[in-house]
């Protein structure tokens, strides 16, 4: 198995009529500022590659479709951009091109509060979302940590704290307006909850990382606010006790809406960062949501099962004000783990196994990292088996840099083995390519490029991504 890092790609030829095309049917919104651009040609990923030769800020379907059309009739390639915050290089244009940032196309098209679903466009964020819903007493539960737009969210097929109840991106998301490699505009889906109606092209296009098409409008199924919420966090002897309560509370059919684990690096990063005092050991950070007498039943058998293997410390976040500094300090986990060595970067694992498997995958992990001696955090979304190490790296060092590749890629193949996969909700990207292959086969590989081909025969749509070359 190999370290599924890829250099980047040659870039294509970025044609001076495209340019004056470009500019004149969008004329200020079209920048090709190296500062700009430079902004528009990094993530959170470990890769350096040169910037896009152009940004356009889309503000409407017909400017994105208008766009892609030029770019295609220059065979061009198109980059979608949503908050910047991807993990695996998703936005990094490797062959050049035109990086459209869809950040102002952030309204709240439709809510329909009586069937519980919402329309909106690919700029609107999680937490701007959440602000338009509350107010008819509803919100939109998939919390993959970083503020990211929804665009992003549907082409990545994200999922986050809320997984373990509410499901991920594929099971919320109804409904889609996507842009073609051709400029089409098209529809997928329907508000409806349920549809046989020939292929599947929603799912299609949710988790396909800007390849296929570009997303511009999503219609998502919204959720009632629970009646009663409360959140706790519970320290453990060791990571082992924290996984094993884990499970045994999924197995005892608990509907916990959050479950997540930092390791006690973790720990000590967020307590630096947001000025908390919570004891530096393994610690699950829990949320229960439901009626006041569902949640109350809810907390006393956690309660029991965790203090059964270990667990202490059992602390209460009882105020609205204090579950969000809590949930707050695990959203800043990344970049509070990332201020443990100044100027790192960082390289991440995205592993997810059955439930069953999850202790040893992660007491082994931690121990390779332990072993190796590289700075390391560890925070997981245990509920439904999905686990991120950050390997914190010197970006001069090249033997720091291979050291962590080399310990994901062993993370990994311990997870394919158990039955699990290389990603559970940050996508394959530029940096999990060979990963795909060793998860899924040749052969389903070889259908998925048949796909690509398929929609998009000129290899526009965000190339180098997924699988290298055609």
């Amino acid at each position: 198995m190999s370290t599924s890092a890829h250099p980047p790609i040659a870039a294509r030829p970025f044609p001076a009529e495209l340019r004056t095309a470009l500019a004149q049917r969008f004329g200020a919104q079209l920048s090709t500022a190296l500062a700009v651009r430079e902004l528009h040609g990094r993530d959170e990923s470990p890769f350096d590659v040169p910037p896009p030769d152009a940004v356009l800020f889309c503000e409407s379907t017909a400017d994105v479709a208008d766009a892609v059309a030029l770019a295609a009739a220059h065979g061009v390639a198109v980059i979608a951009y949503g908050a910047g915050s991807s993990l695996e290089g998703h936005l990094l244009a490797v062959e050049g091109g035109l990086c459209l940032n869809l950040s102002r196309m952030s309204r709240v098209l439709q809510v329909h509060a009586e069937d519980l679903t919402v329309t909106v466009q690919p700029g609107v964020t999680r937490s701007q979302l959440n602000r338009e819903v509350k107010d008819a007493g509803l919100f939109f539960p998939i919390d993959p940590g970083a503020d990211a737009s929804i665009g992003g969210m549907t082409a990545t097929r994200a999922s986050g704290t809320n997984a373990v109840r509410y499901g991920t991106m594929r099971e919320n998301v109804l409904a889609l307006e996507v842009v073609t490699a051709s400029g089409e505009v098209l529809r997928t889906g329907t508000r409806a909850r349920k549809s046989s109606a020939g292929y599947d092209l929603t799912r299609l296009m949710v988790g396909s990382e800007g390849t296929l098409g570009v997303i511009t409008e999503i219609t998502l199924k919204l959720h009632p606010l629970p009646e009663s919420v409360a959140a706790a966090v519970c320290s453990f002897p060791d990571v082992a006790a924290a996984v094993n309560t884990t499970i045994q509370i999924i197995q005892s059919g608990v509907p916990i809406a959050r479950c997540e684990l930092l390791d006690a690096n973790a720990v000590r990063a967020v307590n630096a960062h947001d000025k908390l005092g919570l004891k530096v050991a393994p610690m699950l950070l829990m949320e229960f949501h439901g009626s006041p007498a569902g949640v109350a039943e809810q907390t006393a058998t956690v309660q029991e099962i965790a203090r059964e293997l270990g667990g202490e410390d059992f602390h209460w976040a009882t105020t609205p004000e204090e579950r969000t500094r809590l949930w707050a300090a695990r959203h800043h986990a990344y970049l509070s783990g990332l201020q443990m060595r100044p100027g790192c970067r960082a390289v991440t694992t995205d592993t997810c196994v059955p439930i069953s498997r999850l202790a040893k995958m992660v007491t082994t992990a931690l121990a390779e990292a332990e072993a190796a001696g590289l700075p390391h955090f560890l925070v997981g979304h245990v509920g439904d088996g999905n686990f991120h190490i950050a390997y914190l790296i010197d970006p001069t060092l090249p033997a720091e840099r291979a050291l962590a590749e080399q310990l994901n890629a062993g993370v990994v193949r311990r997870a394919i083995t158990a039955q699990g996969t290389c990603t559970g909700e940050h996508g394959i990207g530029l940096h999990k390519q060979d990963f795909l292959v060793d998860e899924t086969g040749a052969g389903s590989v070889a259908m998925m490029r048949a796909i690509k081909q398929a929609l998009d025969p000129l290899n526009i749509l965000n190339p180098g991504k997924i699988f290298s070359g055609k």
